[in-house]
């Protein structure tokens, strides 16, 4: 063979190459955008997928924080409304202190002063407790913090006021944990 012949030979064999290559091309370009669309369609199934997650992802955390929530405000409910029970059954002791005291002879002693001091010192612990005496006399009487035993008519207090203070009541909070018993006027 000379080189004339194996340059054509040469020739017929890059054409026959290159002709398998550009049909391959071909075929490949063909392939291409239907690949690149199914590729699209999953990666747009991924995305809906991940945002289906994260979407019950945040609303399962929501709901434990909201449960959490429910829960501390139920606990915090149930704490106050023992603590109330316990302070309820306390107060006729102190009742009884305040009514001794008020009863109390004239000549005073140190057993007037224990007494004094007794009650002092329940009427402190129960205020560190957060009891709160309801203060009635002279004011508009309110159902809500006041239980009245008597309409008595009066020229020194307006009517519908509380003239006197029978038992004291008291709040724990925002809670009445006794409704004062009151005298109101005409």
């Amino acid at each position: 063979m000379n080189d004339k012949e194996k340059k054509v030979g040469q020739e017929s064999d890059e054409t026959e190459s290159n002709g398998s290559e550009s049909v391959e091309a071909v075929k490949s370009n063909e392939q291409a955008p239907a690949e690149v669309e199914m590729l699209k369609k999953q990666l747009e199934e991924a995305e809906a997928k991940t945002a289906e997650n994260l979407d019950g992802w945040q609303r399962a955390v929501a709901e434990f924080q909201n449960y959490r929530k429910r829960t501390e405000r139920d606990n915090e409910n149930l704490y106050t409304g023992m603590k109330g029970d316990i302070l309820r059954k306390i107060l006729p002791v102190l009742d009884d202190l305040e009514r001794a005291l008020q009863n109390r002879p004239t000549d005073s002693g140190p057993w007037v002063s224990g007494i004094e001091l007794i009650q002092k010192k329940l009427a402190d612990l129960l205020e560190a407790e957060g009891l709160q005496r309801i203060e009635a006399v002279g004011l508009p009487f309110d159902p809500n913090f006041h239980e009245a035993i008597s309409h008595e008519p009066s020229e020194n207090v307006e009517s519908g006021h509380v003239i006197a203070v029978t038992q004291n009541g008291y709040m724990l909070g925002e809670r009445v944990i006794r409704p004062a018993t009151v005298r109101v006027a005409k």
